[in-house]
């Protein structure tokens, strides 16, 4: 069988043919800096100016118009202005032209007439067959076959070696980053400015480039992932290939929390779900430029990393302790050094050095700077240990020097762990030659630890996501017939009735409609009892004093109601109820938990579990996950609360019944996976007993959509 024909994107991406459109030879315009980028980069393809104002530009004839261009052009570059576009378009698709390049803006980043102009190009890209990257992007630059198509000015560069394949929608961006990467020495296979995405996306280029032995990993900047099922797709891809994707993203919005109805919903905003939903996919999300930059270096020499904690080995025992502090707030494992490498630096560190990790060579390093290597060799044998830090070789050149030369000779016998080196501070000098042979060896450098050790935090837990097994998603439980015919909010005691068929408990409580029915309800139940106003308009009663409770008798009971429709005639005046739900008291002593699930319009269905009560919005302390996962899953986010400790038993309390709560949790998903109505779930509190005693929901908060 032949090889499989490009698609319009890959001949866009690699062109054999190209036409510019607008070619100029003014100096330092937008046509005229592509040109001259296809020179220095020796573009050796056929190469078509289209000029109507030109004959020639530098010895090469110009096209006067589109209608000229030879029959199934790979790639052309429009350089003309936003009204001039579409026009361009058209005359290219009756010349069956592959792919196409649009700097111009004007589009849709200009409100309502620039969208309609852009999906106006869409749909006549769409209808050719069109690869359209753009509009107002600045184009990509091919480094593995010398293509530029970009206006801004490029020095010559080719890659031989696999290398980092940047996407970002942001021109400025997708440039500082390959500037930032190739001054690391990082191999760019790839720099690509999607813009405005009318056609083409992230998800088309990574897609597109998944499987080329050229890109080694993808350094992504996106201010919105457009199809978040299909990135979910493609990162699995990327996962099971080992080519990692290093993601910042920028929009970090609001409209989620604007929008909710409940605790879970101003929890779980946009760039929460979109978290928790890429990295269970092992995508590196990263927070800063920096994380990008020192995060896509370490992973483009080391991209599959053992799923082991890290080592630091230095010479200031005041950097040792900043290390711990710093690793224990950025989630970096520094795990017990094995007993063999233990014994090994015994007999290479003097008496009075602590054999540790972080690891204090001591001073005596400068005096015998074999002392670096020997180190370094014990930690890289060390099968307990994953990345090793070198931090603060400091000292004058020829002690530098020395000491570099020591540790070079051990990662030339071990060079399969993941090290970097990090100095202190920017402008602390280092040996030029030092500097010099520290890139020769392709060795990561820091100037500080602690970007160092978040760079490797990242990719530790990288390593760990590639080790982590795939679950299978956990089996969607029928939807119950409670919820059959609901729609909109629905009040508590219909959203208790629901959770118990899901077997969550809930308290003994019965509505009631009357004063009569309250007391027969809580004669049977038992008093104490509670009151609480029931209505789906009525979401957070407590707030409108819908709420009242330890009621001790009937007595109290009958001043109780009085109280409660007063109290909800002053804040909720023509509120009409459903009736009163009359529930036990709950005098057993537990952790106040928030479960609650939401349908994410992008990432769909998510789980949600964290520190509940009153305290659960002005605390946030919230783990996101899929809405499938199962218990085990749970199990660990629940762990990663920064409340945990309240669950294990904190002074002297007996540990909670976490199994319950993930339980409970997982039973949510399910039913939020059931039910493709189901908008948002809260049961807030989930009162966690002690372990054996199970869970029980005092509340519960349920939002469906139409049929």
């Amino acid at each position: 069988m032949g090889e499989t024909a490009p698609t319009p994107l890959g001949r866009l991406l690699r062109p054999r043919s190209l036409a510019l459109i607008g070619a100029s030879a003014k100096p330092f315009s937008p046509g005229a800096n592509v040109l001259e980028n296809l020179d220095r980069y020796g573009f050796a393809g056929e190469l078509h100016l289209v000029s109507r104002n030109q004959k020639e530009i530098g010895g090469r004839a110009c096209l006067s118009s589109i209608e000229d261009l030879p029959i199934g052009v790979d790639a052309a570059v429009f350089v003309v202005p936003a009204d001039g576009v579409s026009e361009s378009l058209v005359e290219c698709a009756k010349r069956a032209v592959a792919g196409v390049v649009v700097f111009a803006s004007g589009f849709g980043e200009l409100g309502a007439t620039g969208r309609a102009r852009e999906a106006a190009i869409c749909a006549e890209a769409k209808a050719a067959n069109i690869a359209l990257l753009g509009p107002n992007c600045l184009g990509f630059v091919n480094f593995v076959d010398g293509v530029p198509l970009t206006f801004e000015p490029m020095e010559p560069r080719r890659e031989t070696r696999p290398g980092v394949c940047i996407i970002a929608q942001s021109g400025a961006m997708a440039g500082n980053i390959r500037l930032a990467l190739i001054a690391r020495g990082v191999p760019v296979s790839f720099a690509i400015s999607t813009g405005n995405e009318a056609l083409i996306g992230a998800e088309d280029m990574i897609e597109e480039l998944l499987d080329d032995p050229a890109v080694l990993l993808f350094s992504l900047f996106v201010e919105q992932i457009r199809q978040p099922a299909r990135f979910l797709s493609l990162a699995a891809r990327a996962r099971a290939l080992g080519k990692p994707i290093v993601l910042m993203h920028s929009g970090r919005g609001e409209r989620s929390r604007e929008a909710a109805k409940s605790h879970t919903g101003a929890m779980a905003g946009d760039y929460a779900a979109m978290r928790c939903m890429v990295e269970r996919e092992a995508v590196v999300l990263v927070t800063t430029m920096d994380e990008l930059f020192d995060t896509s270096a370490l992973l483009a020499r080391y991209p599959s990393p053992p799923p082991l904690g890290a080592a630091m080995m230095t010479n200031s025992g005041a950097l040792c302790g900043f290390a711990l502090d710093f690793c224990e707030e950025i989630g970096l494992p520094l795990p017990p050094l094995g007993a063999e490498a233990i014994a090994e630096l015994r007999n290479v560190l003097p008496d009075f050095a602590s054999i540790d990790n972080p690891l204090d060579v001591t001073a005596q390093g400068m005096i015998q700077p074999e002392i670096f290597g020997n180190s370094a060799r014990a930690l890289l044998r060390d099968p307990a240990i994953g990345p090793v830090l070198v931090a603060a070789m400091g000292g004058s050149p020829r002690q530098q020097m020395a000491k570099w030369r020591s540790l070079r000779s051990a990662l030339e016998e071990r060079n399969d762990k993941p090290v970097a080196i990090a100095f202190l501070g920017d402008e602390t000098p280092l040996a030029a030659d030092v500097l010099a042979e520290i890139g020769e060896c392709g060795v990561p450098f820091f100037r500080s630890p602690d970007r160092a050790l978040r760079a490797i935090a990242r990719v530790c837990a990288y390593g760990r996501a590639l080790a982590r097994p795939r679950r299978n998603a956990v089996a969607r439980a029928a939807a119950p017939a409670s919820l059959t015919g609901r729609r909109g909010t629905l009040a508590e005691y219909r959203g208790k009735a629901i959770l118990a068929d899901l077997g969550i408990p809930v308290p003994q409580g019965h509505l009631a409609g009357n004063l009569e029915e309250a007391l027969k309800i809580a004669e049977a139940i038992g008093y104490p009892v509670v009151l609480k106003a029931q209505a789906s308009a009525l979401a957070h009663k407590s707030d409108a004093g819908g709420v009242i409770v330890s009621i001790a008798d009937a007595r109290a009971l009958e001043a109780a109601g009085v109280r409660l429709h007063e109290n909800l005639a002053k804040s909720r005046a023509g509120l009409v109820l459903d009736g009163i739900l009359v529930e036990e008291h709950i005098a057993a002593k537990g952790i106040e938990m928030i479960v609650g699930a939401k349908r994410d319009p992008d990432w769909g269905p998510l789980l949600l579990v964290g520190l509940g009560g009153i305290f659960a919005e002005a605390l946030g302390d919230v783990r996101l996950v899929p809405a499938d996962s199962d218990v085990d899953d749970i199990v660990v986010e629940i762990g990663r609360l920064k409340g945990a400790r309240l669950l294990d038993g904190y002074r002297g309390a007996p540990p909670s019944d976490v199994a319950a709560l993930a339980q409970a949790a997982a039973h949510i998903g399910s039913l939020i996976c059931a039910e493709p109505r189901l908008q948002e779930v809260d049961i807030n509190p989930l009162v966690v007993f002690p372990r054996g005693q199970g869970v029980l929901a005092l509340d519960a908060l349920l939002v469906l959509g139409e049929e």
